[in-house]
């Protein structure tokens, strides 16, 4: 996907690159492109990238961008790489991290003209670009995770082989992994971790039955789900994935500040995450105005009674965990229905209201519903418990990993609507040159 330009970044609609009409039914691209992941490599024959560009008669702004795809080299009739095409590689990105791939500055038509061939109609170039960029956006959730999960592994591995101190209550020198402080570290990574995830697989599972449901109803209001889960998956996962890479560091001390352990890798490489495909700020203003204001938070309040309906089960519970995560699960769904409520109204009010809340509702969306599923999943190990079948030890370990994140995680909610619906009004009551 060639998107970003120097002069435009994230304002698509200031794009500067050119597509001429040819009389062979082809386009003539020039311009120059930047931050295009595996914008040239040699690990395939061709490349196709898929390049938005402005006609010279397009209308200005979004709705004037077409979409090509520009190969680097043209296609025989046999189907075979021919002639290069008027694409080039002029630098590659000394990054802070995902050295393994390549981000390149692409540079379109120096020798006159890359040859380029329009997607679908004129002008809609940005609405075909966006079905990729949404599975992108979820794929990118989705490599927060991983990041995440593997920062975690090496954490708990390196904090169960060193040795040091007496942990608190213990006789003698025990691995750090004993050491409440660790431990907590430890159980944030592992809480969080399960609570992304799941919301990862409930928004993929969301975009198959928007596909495949029978009926169309049902398509249709798994298409809402999707949607609206989409920003959160992209924007929560990065933003959580980026804290835990950092606490995976913490775990290992100082050795987690050199490059031997390869803690710092994975902080590294999970930094770009909240940037590319959107920023977090991107995504959250795509959640306020396009999932919540567009539809009067229908899509939201039917999620969080869903939620809420859950913790009213769960609060009768005799278990304990589950009782406690009901507890938590309840706040947790009124306040993120009292963001939406503050969110309508403050709309009609002041326009600035609802973009310096967004980012903090996001984060809000994200930990009630990781906590929503992890209560799902809470219930049903439960219930394994119970039965006594099955692997009991990890069933154990769901529940008390649910109980840990309605505790520590979703405890957080009442904070986060504060800062929503209070905290909103103080971000820009410090002018600019006093910052």
């Amino acid at each position: 996907m060639n998107l970003t330009e120097a002069a435009a970044g994230s304002d698509l609609g200031a794009i500067r690159t050119k597509a001429v009409r040819q009389p062979d039914g082809s386009y003539r691209i020039t311009g120059q492109k930047i931050f295009i992941t595996y914008g040239d490599h040699e690990l395939a024959r061709n490349i196709i990238h898929l390049v938005l560009a402005r006609l010279p008669d397009a209308p200005a702004g979004v709705k004037g961008i077409s979409l090509f795809i520009v190969p680097k080299f043209l296609v025989n009739a046999d189907g075979s790489p021919g002639a290069c095409n008027d694409v080039a590689c002029v630098s590659l990105e000394h990054k802070l991290g995902i050295h393994g791939s390549p981000t390149a500055v692409m540079s379109f038509g120096d020798q006159g003209g890359a040859a380029g061939f329009l997607v679908g109609e004129e002008n809609r170039g940005l609405e075909y670009m966006f079905v990729m960029m949404n599975h992108a956006r979820l794929n990118v959730g989705v490599q927060g995770v991983g990041i995440a999960e593997r920062a975690y592994q090496q954490a708990r591995a390196y904090a169960c082989e060193r040795v040091q101190g007496k942990a608190a209550g213990a006789a003698t020198i025990t691995p750090i992994v004993e050491h409440p402080d660790v431990r907590r570290m430890l159980m944030t990574m592992k809480a969080h971790i399960e609570a992304m995830r799941a919301l990862a697989y409930v928004e993929a599972a969301a975009l198959d039955r928007a596909h495949a449901e029978p009926d169309e109803a049902a398509r249709a209001g798994a298409l809402r789900l999707a949607e609206f889960l989409n920003p959160i998956v992209k924007g929560w996962c990065t933003e959580t994935g980026v804290e835990l890479a950092s606490l995976g560091v913490q775990i290992h001390g100082g050795m987690g500040y050199v490059e031997e352990t390869g803690a710092a890798q994975h902080l590294r490489d999970a930094r770009i995450t909240p940037i590319y495909e959107g920023t977090t700020a991107i995504q959250a203003n795509d959640l306020v105005n396009r999932k919540i204001l567009r539809d009067k938070g229908a899509t939201a309040r039917a999620v969080m009674a869903e939620a809420g309906a859950l913790a009213a089960e769960l609060v009768t519970s005799p278990a304990p965990a589950l009782k406690a995560i009901g507890i938590e699960l309840a706040e947790g769904a009124r306040a993120a229905g009292a963001a939406v409520d503050w969110l309508l109204a403050a709309a009609g009010q002041d326009s600035r209201l609802p973009a310096a809340a967004a980012v903090p509702l996001l984060k809000l969306m994200g930990v009630v519903l990781g906590g929503f599923h992890m209560a799902r999943a809470a219930r049903i190990a439960q219930g394994r418990l119970q039965s006594g079948e099955g692997d009991l030890a990890f069933f154990d370990a769901k529940v008390k990993t649910a109980w840990f994140y309605a505790e520590h995680v979703l405890v957080q909610a009442p904070a986060l609507l504060a800062t929503v619906t209070r905290g909103s009004a103080t971000v820009m009551g410090v002018p600019a040159d006093q910052l």
